[in-house]
């Protein structure tokens, strides 16, 4: 509650009521609203004894705990209309509407009457509610590693990352889109944030495509969907899979280690389609002069793989989340000071507190949101009740179930940060995915994939919006190729579901096959997909590689056999096509 309230504080000396208000200057009403955050905090803070040790529903508030239990929910509702927008506020005013009036509504999703004062117990008192995991994690987990990803950016990691990047891949077909993946990926897997990424990265490798000719919206639409993976990316992730961790009770390690395959997967998808939409197109790569050498490069910024080994290190040997982050901080300061050019100042690290803070403004209103859901959805049963309601519609059928449930977590994520999309989606669906005995690892894997796919699913595509103001072109065309070029973000959940083997779980050879067949899924998907390999490739041979693609997500010999098949007709018949080709015009 004191993180919450100091962060109330900011947000609303920080982030005007509107579009037109300047933020630079405070209205009145403004620091009418920061003094009432600072007095519930200080409140809640001496007060702290006695919350903890009543028993909620049982002792009764006094009447100035239910005034400022009632303010505080009204300025959390505030916090989230000011720092999330009005769709997501809306959806809280819903679910609060389904609280008060639920009982009223006849059938399975009605609810008992609740009392004024047991709501509010419920959603300000007890950690059902606001102060919740949601809140909880961010003050901690997130807040602390947004801390590690901003120290690495101001002291030159980002600019590291995109030079090896460009060592590694500048001068290949499509050079600079695969210097946007790469060093997008980089990046990504430390900060955690598809957003943040874009503009750090983006801010670079958009106007560098733009410069060797490649169309804007292609340059936004690679940065968007290569920074996209970066909160599915181990070792850091994003602040929802912290959030995961905390729900499902697996730990945060774990997560790490079973993500990281088929966070691979995504960008091999990523990058394979940038390879074949470059032939298509004809787009070559840097001129060598402006590409920096591998190990010159390792050499004067390798220190900042240190941090990294220390993260990764500190997460396998299994200290908590917190502290692997503050290892990694100090390993960062620590590394810097070594060269003259990464030092940082005590004003520079002042700023990076300073950054890190304002970051957390977006996340902070997106849990005070999600614990005012959560809280009523705890009340009312509601998340059993949407189950049973599924499995009703589906008769229980494991596909078209997985089917509706990344739709839904799709449509709820729609302008939303990521970490209210997997919450709400955790809280409604994850109890569907249990019932059908998915375990609850790979059941909020596969939610979380689509909670991150959200931000750039049109039409409100969150971070399509941010390359679009690098980039210079029509937002939505930029989400709508960020969909395509992220075509197996969308597959690869549904083939970790039946393939669990993908999560590393399994037996070593299991893992191995499985991992072995479904990236050749992924190649053949983006072959079908850009529909050119030596040229262009026939609809028929591109529904067949499709096709074919598909089969190798399924687990069971007939299927994958089925699948090297479809992929052998249309692949050989289209290098024999092209050598006719060949052999025709040379005579």
């Amino acid at each position: 509650m004191v993180f919450l309230c100091a962060m109330y504080t900011l947000i609303f000396l920080f982030v005007g009521a509107f579009a037109t208000s300047d933020a630079s200057h405070p209205a009145k009403i403004d620091w009418l609203l920061s003094v009432i955050s600072i007095v519930i905090g200080i409140y809640m803070f001496v007060e702290a004894n006695r919350f903890s040790e009543r028993i909620p529903q049982i002792d009764t508030l006094s009447e100035l705990d239910i005034w400022l239990g009632i303010s505080f929910i009204a300025l959390s509702i505030e916090v989230t209309r000011r720092t999330t927008g009005l769709g997501l506020t809306l959806i809280v005013l819903v679910f609060l509407g389904y609280n008060i009036f639920g009982h009223h509504i006849n059938g399975v999703l009605g609810h008992g009457y609740l009392d004024a004062e047991v709501m509010l117990d419920s959603l300000v008192y007890t950690t059902s509610g606001i102060p919740g995991v949601p809140a909880r994690v961010a003050a901690s987990f997130a807040y602390l590693f947004v801390l590690f990803g901003v120290l690495l950016g101001k002291s030159g990691g980002s600019e590291f990352f995109f030079n090896v990047a460009a060592s590694i891949s500048g001068k290949r077909v499509g050079g600079p889109a695969k210097i946007a993946v790469i060093s997008s990926g980089l990046y990504g897997m430390v900060s955690g944030s598809s957003v943040s990424d874009v503009v750090t990265t983006g801010s670079i490798t958009i106007p560098l495509m733009r410069k060797l000719g490649y169309p804007r919206i292609l340059a936004g639409a690679v940065e968007v969907s290569a920074s996209t993976g970066g909160s599915l990316l181990p070792p850091v992730m994003g602040a929802a899979a912290f959030v995961m961790a905390e729900y499902t009770g697996v730990t945060y390690k774990t997560i790490a280690i079973a993500a990281l395959v088929p966070a691979l997967l995504y960008y091999l998808s990523i990058y394979m389609q940038v390879h074949f939409r470059s032939l298509k197109l004809g787009l070559k790569g840097m001129p060598e002069n402006e590409i920096s050498k591998f190990w010159p490069t390792i050499q004067e910024g390798g220190l900042f793989i240190f941090p990294l080994a220390v993260l990764t290190t500190a997460l396998l040997i299994g200290f908590s989340p917190g502290f692997v982050a503050i290892l990694g901080s100090l390993s960062i300061i620590l590394v810097a000071t070594l060269r003259s050019s990464t030092r940082m100042s005590v004003t520079d690290l002042y700023h990076c507190l300073s950054e890190t803070t304002l970051r957390m403004v977006i996340v902070t209103g997106a849990v005070a949101a999600a614990g005012l859901v959560i809280g009523g959805i705890t009340m009312t049963g509601l998340a059993q009740k949407f189950a049973h309601l599924v499995q009703q519609v589906t008769n229980e059928q494991l596909f078209s179930s997985l089917l509706i449930a990344a739709v839904l977590t799709l449509i709820l994520g729609l302008g939303m940060p990521t970490v209210s999309a997997y919450i709400l989606a955790a809280v409604l669906i994850g109890p569907l995915l249990a019932d059908l005995g998915i375990p609850a690892l790979v059941g909020h894997m596969f939610l979380l994939y689509f909670a991150v796919m959200s931000a750039i699913t049109p039409p409100v595509a969150v971070a399509a919006y941010m390359a679009a103001s690098i980039a210079e072109d029509n937002p939505l065309r930029i989400a709508f190729t960020s969909v395509r070029l992220s075509i197996a973000a969308f597959i690869v959940p549904f083939a970790f579901i039946y393939r669990e083997e993908l999560l590393l779980i399994g037996e070593p050879l299991d893992i191995a096959f499985a991992m072995f067949v479904v990236s050749i899924g992924i190649i053949c998907l983006a072959i079908a997909v850009e529909g050119y390999l030596k040229g262009p490739i026939p609809n028929w041979q591109r529904i067949l590689l499709a096709a074919g693609a598909i089969l190798f997500m399924v687990p069971g010999a007939v299927w994958t056999i089925g699948g090297f098949v479809f992929a052998a007709i249309a692949l050989g018949s289209h290098i024999v096509t092209h050598r006719a080709k060949i052999s025709n015009a040379t005579k």
